[in-house]
Parts: C-alpha cells; sequence; structure tokens
C-alpha cells in the first residue's frame, strides 16, 4: 500500500515523516538517509548496513569486475596515494 501524507518544513529545514509511515518503515531516531532533488521532487532513501553476507558479495562482486577492467594491486595502491595527496 502506497501511503500519502502532507508535511512542511520547519525555518531550520526540518521536514516530520507522519507517525504512519515511520512505524510501518520501522524508522526509529537517528535513522538516515540519502537526500536526492530534482525539479520539484525530494526523495528520501534509508541508509542501511549490509549483512556481513552481502558485503561479501559486493566485494567479490567489485573484484571481479577490477580484475575484469585488469587492474592490479599495484593500481590500486597509486590511486590510494593519489587520493590521500600523496606522490
Amino acid at each position: 500500500m502506497i501511503a500519502v501524507a502532507t508535511t512542511k518544513m520547519s525555518s531550520k529545514g526540518q521536514v516530520v515523516i507522519p507517525e504512519d509511515l515511520r512505524n510501518r518503515l520501522n524508522l526509529t531516531t537517528g535513522s538516515q538517509f540519502v537526500v536526492v532533488g530534482e525539479g520539484d521532487v525530494v526523495i528520501l532513501k534509508t541508509l542501511t548496513t549490509p549483512s556481513m553476507q552481502q558485503f561479501d558479495g559486493l566485494i567479490k562482486k567489485a573484484r571481479l569486475q577490477a580484475k575484469t577492467a585488469g587492474m592490479k594491486k599495484a593500481d590500486i595502491a597509486r590511486a590510494i596515494k593519489l587520493a590521500r595527496g600523496q606522490r
């Protein structure tokens, strides 16, 4: 079921997510979101920590993509140094 509700922004830029939605989506104090805006649309996407199994899958996928692209450990070390401002 898609929930529709209205809310408004405070002078501090805060927006209240209606209680019904918070409960159905299991949102609690401290829940974090990615905020995307385009035109007159604002999207809030909850950030969730992946499980270790999901994280392992992401690492395997990243390693496969790096291998397919021909990357080597030295390339990664060089990129890290560059990102850290080292030479």
